[in-house]
């Protein structure tokens, strides 16, 4: 007869803690291909993020609890004149750089955006440097960041290959607050057990429920929702930096532990060995503020604009072939009640590029929705899954995320069926790819400096060893 009493003997630690936490530690990052699309990430996200300062809602958000308060060497939110502590500051950081759905992608069972981390990274990096420099000690440089930059991707990513929280209603930024804290642990001067014991915190919080990104309740939580992650990360890191204690069997632990209590009992995946691997094959999103599913859409729509911006009122349906994942999360009917609704609905989407043959930031707001040809256009697409794209999809040697669209008339004829497999974002598509992403860091920093002012900071990112040698402070003086 099995015992009902507690065996209270401490286990050893869990394996995927210590991966990650070896990793983390220890690993040298070797790829010059990981660290040159670091710094596109990194020119990216910056870009996102003044873009995001022009929306009210986001900048409300921001800065210190008690207003007035700077914290003394505390870290800089870019674009601001805030000095926060790195948790108010992670939460800042991250939410901007989140806030318009348009920062880069990775797609697998989990959906995740990588670049959230930088929340965390930037809060944690700056603030450590300014201390270190009052110290007169040696600051953090930009390569520690890039390399910070790589783990947290790498971490994120791979968890999110099998692990496919959303299929039991929790939303992926949980894999922001494991990859950040590991990594915010290690910037602040963490060691293995810290990371070990930061990431057994970040395991065993509560974790946030996916019902802010879908109907009927979808809302803007899902804007700031990285960057609560990243906060969060930062503040268990700080705890452990105050010698608070780990859990070893965080994950494995029987009834009590993450497994059995959010898994139901299935166990956690670490696919394959922690490398460089996603930072190299991440996805930008180049082209459109937009859920990354419905990127290829959209360019199929703008492709099929001219054949029919002045044939609206003669069309009969708008068949779109999708992926399942698109199907199960952006696809939907009904009223759209808010900007977050709006871009993430893939009809939505897909009606802007047809009526505009474009799709910019704007065309979520509630002014803009109000043009009737939206509506109209939405109630007459039917969306379907292609079984080979969601193979594809979930192939390691292709990771395609493809859509199709053709039109048909109320006369009988019908428009090319256009389909789009790879993003412009793709690593298929790089050679095309980055020259567009610097074009479009250059459009949204305009937002906020001048053309000049611009110029000198896309030169910073374009000299790779000046600026993987640049103090992370001096870094982010460029962007006040």
């Amino acid at each position: 007869m099995e015992s009902a009493t507690d065996i209270n003997v401490r286990p050893a630690v869990d394996a995927e803690l210590a991966t990650i936490a070896d990793y983390v530690s220890k690993k040298t990052i070797n790829s010059k291909l990981a660290y040159t699309t670091a710094k596109y990430c990194l020119m990216d996200a910056l870009g996102c993020a003044f873009l995001a300062l022009k929306y009210p809602k986001c900048t409300a958000l921001l800065g210190p609890v008690v207003p007035g308060t700077i914290v003394p060497n505390g870290a800089r939110v870019p674009g601001t004149q805030y000095i926060l502590d790195p948790i108010q500051a992670a939460f800042d950081i991250g939410a901007m750089v989140r806030w318009l759905d348009f920062n880069d992608t990775w797609l697998a069972a989990e959906w995740a955006h990588p670049s959230d981390n930088l929340g965390a990274i930037l809060a944690v990096a700056d603030f450590v440097s300014r201390n270190n420099v009052a110290a007169k000690k040696s600051p953090l440089t930009m390569k520690d960041v890039l390399t910070a930059m790589i783990k947290a991707y790498e971490i994120q990513g791979v968890l999110a290959l099998e692990n496919g929280f959303n299929r039991i209603g929790f939303d992926h930024v949980i894999f922001v607050k494991v990859a950040s804290a590991a990594v915010a642990m290690q910037l602040w001067g963490g060691n293995y057990d810290d990371i070990v014991n930061v990431l057994s915190h970040a395991w065993i919080d509560g974790q946030s429920l996916r019902t802010y990104r879908h109907a009927p309740n979808t809302g803007s939580r899902k804007s700031w929702a990285a960057g609560d992650a990243t906060s969060r990360a930062v503040r268990l890191a700080w705890m452990v930096l105050k010698k608070e204690m780990g859990y070893r069997s965080a994950l494995s632990a029987k009834k009590w532990g993450f497994n059995d209590v959010m898994l139901r009992g299935e166990k956690l995946s670490i696919p394959r060995p922690l490398d460089s691997y996603v930072m190299e094959n991440i996805l930008y999103k180049i082209s459109f503020p937009a859920e990354f599913h419905a990127q290829t859409a959209v360019e199929c729509a703008i492709r099929l604009h001219n054949d029919v911006k002045n044939r609206f009122d003669q069309i009969e349906k708008i068949v779109m072939t999708t992926q399942e994942s698109a199907v199960r999360i952006i696809s939907k009917t009904g009223p759209l009640h808010n900007y977050a609704d709006r871009d993430h609905c893939l009809q939505y989407m897909v009606a802007a590029g047809l009526i505009f043959g474009d799709l910019k930031a704007e065309y979520y707001q509630d002014e803009f929705a109000k043009d009737p040809r939206i509506d109209n256009l939405r109630e007459k697409m039917i969306v379907q899954e292609d079984l080979q794209f969601s193979k594809d999809y979930l192939d390691a040697n292709k990771r395609s995320i493809a859509n199709s669209i053709q039109i048909y008339f109320k006369d009988g004829s019908k428009t090319d069926k256009i389909t789009v497999e790879y993003p412009i974002g793709h690593l298929r598509r790089r050679e095309e790819g980055i020259p567009l992403l610097i074009k479009k860091f250059e459009n949204n920093m305009t937002t906020h400096y001048s053309g000049a002012e611009v110029q000198q900071l896309k030169e910073l990112f374009l000299n790779q060893d000046a600026l993987e040698k640049m103090p992370v402070n001096e870094f982010i003086e460029k962007f006040l």
